[in-house]
């Protein structure tokens, strides 16, 4: 019983070996005389141990892109009449080939014995495009680092101009292309230019070719994407500006000897920035320099002379990748050095409004005082005459 099962076994294992080796074994070529052309020639397809051809009747686009899928040469060129190629010395084998498009072997698609109704004149024939090699992305300039509002020329080479060619650039993590350009006849190498950019643009950066069939509505085939490329862009804003010095000095004004502090402040930031301050004076220009460690950078001058007098402005610089990106100027900042005013110090200010305030109310007082003094009048003659009378009673007697 056990040599009966294991004679089973045997016979099995032979079945599959012997099937593995047919499956193997090719089932279609491509037949041209060109040495090294295997993407395109006359159709051919095996019947057991017996190879033949396939006539053209039927034969159309999604027949020949399951030839150029099965036998990994990528993309159907043109399907042209396999006469081009020579004539062969075996029959022609089927007719009316009947696929989607979307098998991956031919022998998976409908088809006719040809039984004498075509000839090798009728022959079917395949340009494929080949495995498509992966283009090469590279750049004008030898910079990575850009600022915004500049352009970005890239250039894509593709090693393949035998169809119609479009290129397109492409953003890591974008599914759809940034520029795209179609390539005139012939031509392996487009440039394509990002313009106009945005913090937004920067990543890193692939492009891919599309090859396109020389006839009708032919589907068409992606190359591989290239190698990568990243690009950093900045945005440089224009800096603000400030001062600050003791509160006793007017807007604009630095009392001579007192120290003042000038404020510099941007966003963002980048590694290797430093705010630059410049003086702007009748006699020239004094600079000075601070590293931007944080977004806001002081300087400061202990003691205000006439030689820091003048028009401040800042402006913010780095340098990173072998390029130098400088901001603009902020709005100038006018300083003036001056003396101190006694008679505007807080001191003799607080005594002259003391003494105004004294005089204001010392007079005030003495209005009141007069205008009192004038309702309190001295009585008058008449009045003196009538209180005699009324002190001094006369009695009148009759005279008789």
């Amino acid at each position: 019983m056990s040599r009966f099962l294991l004679g089973l076994v045997m016979l099995g294992c032979n079945v599959a070996v012997e099937d593995v080796h047919a499956f193997n074994e090719a089932s279609i070529r491509l037949w041209n005389d060109r040495p090294g052309e295997s993407c395109s020639g006359r159709v051919e397809m095996r019947q057991v141990h017996q190879w033949g051809t396939v006539c053209q009747r039927g034969w159309d686009l999604e027949d020949a892109a399951v030839v150029c899928r099965e036998l990994n040469c990528g993309f159907v060129l043109d399907v042209p009449n396999g006469v081009r190629f020579g004539r062969p010395s075996i029959e022609v084998l089927w007719r009316d080939m009947k696929c989607s498009g979307d098998e991956f072997t031919l022998d998976l698609c409908e088809r006719k014995l040809n039984e004498g109704m075509c000839t090798h004149d009728e022959d079917a024939g395949v340009e494929c495009t080949g495995k498509l090699p992966a283009p090469t992305l590279s750049i004008h300039s030898r910079f990575y680092f850009y600022s915004a509002g500049e352009a970005v020329h890239f250039k894509c080479t593709a090693p393949y101009w035998q169809s119609v060619i479009d290129f397109h650039l492409y953003k890591r993590g974008v599914s759809t292309p940034l520029v795209t350009q179609r390539a005139d006849p012939r031509q392996m190498t487009v440039d394509l230019t990002l313009s106009d950019l945005e913090i937004s643009h920067q990543g890193r950066y692939s492009c891919l070719y599309r090859i396109h069939s020389k006839v009708g509505n032919s589907p068409s085939g992606n190359s591989p994407h290239s190698n990568l490329i990243n690009i950093t862009v900045l945005e440089i804003h224009t800096p603000q500006i400030w001062y600050n010095t003791s509160p006793e000095a007017r807007p604009g004004w630095v009392i001579r000897g007192q120290s003042f502090n000038v404020t510099c402040f941007t966003q963002p930031q980048y590694p290797g920035g430093s705010f630059q301050l410049r003086l702007i004076r009748p006699n020239g220009t004094v600079r000075h320099s601070l590293p931007a460690l944080t977004p806001s950078v002081t300087f400061t001058f202990s003691n205000a002379q006439s030689s820091t007098e003048g028009y401040y402005c800042c402006l913010y610089k780095v340098q990173t990748g072998e390029r130098t990106f400088i901001s603009r100027e902020s709005q100038p900042l006018p300083i003036s050095i001056r003396e101190v005013d006694p008679v505007m110090s807080p001191v003799v200010i607080s005594l002259v409004v003391s003494a105004l305030t004294f005089v204001v109310a010392t007079c005030a007082i003495l209005i009141v005082a007069k205008v009192y003094c004038k309702k309190v009048r001295k009585p008058t003659e008449l009045e003196r005459e009538s209180r005699t009378c009324v002190d001094n009673t006369y009695i009148a007697l009759t005279i008789q």
